[in-house]
């Protein structure tokens, strides 16, 4: 069995099949107060050392990297922002999950 991909790993090799170094990565991610992160803040979460800190982050490495975000909200183990507001009740929450796991399966 392979191991399991990562969010950093994702974001490595995204970033490397375009050609683009972690600084001008990190100029195109902002946090939540506008600024861009540091080239050393991308390093630890493309080896796994830090996580994105907001769903605003996941959203737009997505966009940058050209990435589906479903999937790196996936890879970072948190649900979308658009989903997680639905405040589903824990029977439906269970529902979806064994739903998944069977799509996982086939």
């Amino acid at each position: 069995m392979l191991d399991p991909v990562t969010f950093g790993q994702a974001i490595s090799q995204k970033r490397k099949e375009l050609g683009m170094s972690q600084k001008e990565l990190a100029a195109k991610i902002k946090r939540e107060d506008g600024e861009p992160i540091s080239p050393q803040y991308l390093n630890d979460i493309e080896h796994d050392r830090r996580s994105p800190s907001s769903d605003l982050m996941v959203q737009q490495f997505a966009k940058v990297l050209d990435l589906n975000s479903d999937y790196l909200y996936y890879l970072a183990g948190r649900i979308p922002t658009d989903i997680l507001s639905k405040n589903l009740p824990p029977e439906k929450v269970e529902k979806l999950m064994v739903a998944f796991r069977r799509q996982i399966k086939s």
